[in-house]
């Protein structure tokens, strides 16, 4: 028993290996996807350095960022990819809440669905 307990808890912290590496190499694939766009849109343009323009209105909340990087827009497919590299750690808190279900530890669940319900509250209340 005790050596299938142990399984699949190697099994449970491979596969949380493999989410945290798949999401930030999908996220920094993304930015550089979206960088090399941006380059191919903007890379004629001669900067301006005296002035600081930060990122347009459109791109500063999720629905926005989603609806322009649908239409290819360079600046939004960075934005998404730093969105998705933001993402990757609250997956793991999530894929943990299942984790912890499966081995019927339900303080930690409890535990960890305080932390997921915070994250989200935070990441949604910008």
């Amino acid at each position: 028993m005790a050596q299938s307990q142990a399984w699949g808890d190697k099994r449970f912290e491979v596969m949380m290996g493999r989410l945290l590496r798949f999401g930030v190499i999908f996220a920094a694939a993304w930015v550089l996807a979206g960088g090399i766009h941006y380059l191919v849109q903007f890379g004629g343009a001669t900067p301006d350095y005296k002035v600081f323009r930060g990122e347009p209105g459109g791109l500063r909340h999720p629905r926005e960022i989603f609806h322009e990087a649908i239409q290819l827009d360079a600046r939004a497919l960075i934005q998404l990819g730093l969105l998705l590299l933001i993402a990757t750690p609250v997956a793991r808190v999530a894929f943990s809440v299942i984790g912890f279900a499966l081995e019927k530890d339900w303080m930690y669940v409890v535990i960890t669905l305080i932390v997921l319900a915070l994250l989200v509250f935070s990441l949604s209340s910008s």
